[in-house]
Order: C-alpha cells, then structure tokens, then sequence
C-alpha cells in the first residue's frame, strides 16, 4: 500500500480515519448530554484501538457539539491529543439571519475566526491540518494564503487542505501558498463510482455524462496531495441497512459483499474499504460511523487483500453496465 504522506510529527498517520460528524447527537440546537459524551468517549476508544490516531472534524459538525464533545473526550485524557491527529474544516455558512444566506466563506476573517472557534470547542492550543470544507466561488487565493500564513506563523495550524476541490481549483490555491496542499477529501465508496469511470470513459461517448471533475485524481497522486474519501462506507448502504427502494445496482452489490465478507470471514464493513484501500492512490477512509462495534468492524479492512477479479467484480457490480 503506498504510504500516508500526512506525517508531520514523527509519527505514523493511520490508513483509516475516524470522521467525528455525528459527535454531540444531532443538527439541532438541544444542548449536550452526558449520553453524547459517553459516546464520544466510546467512539473514540473504539478507534484507538484498532489502531486509528486520525480524527477528521469540521467546525459546522452538529452546530459545532462534535468538536465539544471530543474536547471533553481529550480533557478526561491527559497526553491523547500529542498521540493523535486532528484535522478541522472551515468555510460553510448556515443561515444566520435576514440577508444572510447559507454560503461558502473563504475570506480571511472567516478563516481566521473559525480557527479560533475550533481551537476553542476542542480546547487544543493547535490542529495539525485545516481544510477548506467547499470551494467559494469568491475565493481570493492571495487572501486565502494570507490567512494560512497568519495561522502557522501563530502556531495555531500545523498544515493545510481542501475539500471537495478540482485539480484547477487547487493548481489556482497552490499558486499563491508557501506551503503545499496536503489534503484533498472528497466523496468515493463503491455506490459513487464517477472518480472510476472518468478513467475508464476516455475517448468515449459516456464521458460527457460524468460529473468527476477531470485529472482530480491524478494532480493529487502526481503533486502528493492525500486523497481522503468522506462517506467511504456509502452511508452503510452496502454493509446492514434497509435497501428498501434501493436499485437494483446496489442491492445486487450489497449482495455481493456479504458473499465476499462470508467468504473471507470478515465484516461487510472490511470488505468495502478493503475495495478503496486497494486502489494505487494510497486513499484514506474517513469513517463516519460512532457505533463502536461498527468501528471496530473497519479495522478488519487491512488486513484483507482482495483480488483484482474480485475488486473490479465489486465495480461492475455498482455500474450496473460493462466497461466499455
């Protein structure tokens, strides 16, 4: 597997990440509740012990009770936050009044106010990686690189990041930065397939069908950016939930991971990340599960080693149609 390039402390990153959005129970404004720390407490003990140090945030997380919540998490734990990473995203604004739409912020107040935010909830001097969470038709790379600099030069990021960027967008960013990208995170599982087939459908007719912004993938290999994929278990569709109403293409595949997770004698959870972590990209799950049975269920992915006849099995599944 090639390796996690995200190493800035003289310490290993983990190929799995644990993504903290459900933390704080929901997107409400109902307060914390000793039941959501105990979660967060046996969400995280579920991670570290199957050998996670990598924990995925960002400051809109259930109105930002998951970042307090890990906060009182880290608290209860003396010497956890400098055994683990913790990476944060900014740049999403919900409604906030009248004239005050929910949009994208990259302006460097915005930038520069969630940090603090951050650093605040989870009650940490400093976060290893900040990521940019959507691209803001408004952002100023040159402000943007200011309020980078503003930020490492006052200890409080270590590393910085986007989300749900174009290989464009991100040549554009990287312009104006002293330091490079380290992250892009975007959505790949097995039931949202675009970053496969836009390989696959050079010269051909279906390409101009697909959403997957073109060559993504390869700037972040060829410019050794980390490519971390959000929603990696596809919303559990493929490992336990209902299928109700569900096509054809997944439950067919849903079927096929349970055959394979028998089969191998592991969990359907292993079996679908097992199909992400085989791919060349050296691609990071971010979990976004807190049951800890489930988390401890996607431990089991490295240690499975699929076939190439049965991962492309699990993409033909999902395409429904053959390659062309």
């Amino acid at each position: 597997m090639k390796p996690i390039p995200l190493q800035q402390r003289g310490m290993p990153v983990s190929r799995l990440s644990l993504g903290c959005m459900p933390l704080g129970g929901g997107w409400n404004s109902d307060p914390i509740t000793a039941e959501h720390i105990k979660q967060g407490h046996e969400a995280v003990e579920a991670a570290l012990s199957i050998g996670i140090n990598f924990f995925d945030h960002a400051d809109i997380y259930t109105r930002g009770k998951a970042e307090i919540v890990f906060g009182e998490v880290l608290k209860s734990n003396p010497g956890l936050r400098e055994r683990i990473y913790l990476q944060s995203k900014c740049g999403i604004r919900f409604e906030e009044g009248p004239g005050k739409p929910h949009r994208f912020d990259f302006s460097r107040e915005h930038i520069l106010n969630s940090v603090d935010g951050i650093l605040g909830r989870l009650g940490v001097e400093y976060i290893d990686i900040l990521l940019l969470h959507r691209p803001d038709p408004l952002m100023d790379p040159d402000e943007i690189a200011e309020a980078f600099r503003r930020l490492k030069e006052a200890g409080k990021v270590r590393g910085f990041g986007v989300s749900n960027m174009s290989a464009g967008q991100m040549k554009l960013l990287q312009t104006s930065m002293d330091d490079p990208i380290l992250v892009n995170q975007i959505e790949l599982n097995l039931l949202h397939i675009g970053w496969l087939d836009q390989g696959v459908h050079v010269n051909q007719l279906a390409s101009r069908d697909n959403y997957f912004p073109e060559g993504t993938l390869e700037h972040c290999r060829l410019e050794n950016i980390q490519i971390q994929a959000w929603s990696p278990l596809a919303k559990g569709l493929l490992s336990g939930r209902p299928l109700d109403g569900q096509n054809e293409n997944v439950v067919k595949t849903a079927e096929l991971v349970a055959q394979l997770a028998e089969q191998k004698g592991t969990s359907r959870e292993a079996i679908v990340l097992a199909w992400l972590l085989k791919h060349p990209a050296g691609i990071q799950p971010v979990i976004g599960t807190i049951n800890p049975a489930r988390i401890r269920n996607c431990g089991e992915a490295e240690k499975i080693e699929l076939t190439r006849e049965e991962w492309y099995s699990l993409y033909l599944s999902s395409r429904g149609r053959p390659l062309p």
